[in-house]
């Protein structure tokens, strides 16, 4: 009896400590791509759109750790990542309404 009772905790405080972690996930959202030289952007145009332009633009993460991308990491980044740049660009007080990043797609044959 003793040992199914450990058991059923074990399993609730596992529950708990998952659900917590999910939603902390979910609250964090991930880091952002924001325009710095637009901030008037509320998602009308695409943030490779707004590069093309010259718009500058840096990566925010959920702490608010701001990154300022030069034009050699945005080059870098479309080589490793294109797809952050298909997103629409939002500026800084949108920061809320702008999409996590898209997680890097790794080729099936390189897992």
């Amino acid at each position: 009896m003793r040992s199914k009772l450990v058991v059923g905790l074990m399993v609730a405080l596992a529950a708990v400590f998952f659900i917590s972690t999910v939603a902390i996930g979910q609250g964090a959202g991930g880091a952002k791509l924001l325009c710095v030289s637009k901030k008037e952007l509320k998602g009308e145009q695409t943030v490779a759109s707004c590069l093309a332009k010259g718009e500058r633009f840096a990566i925010v993460d959920q702490y608010g750790i701001v990154h300022i991308l030069t034009p050699e990491e945005v080059e870098l980044t479309k080589a490793f990542n294109p797809k952050a740049f298909e997103q629409r660009a939002f500026g800084m007080p949108y920061i809320k309404l702008a999409p996590p990043l898209a997680p890097l797609a790794v080729p099936k044959e390189a897992q």
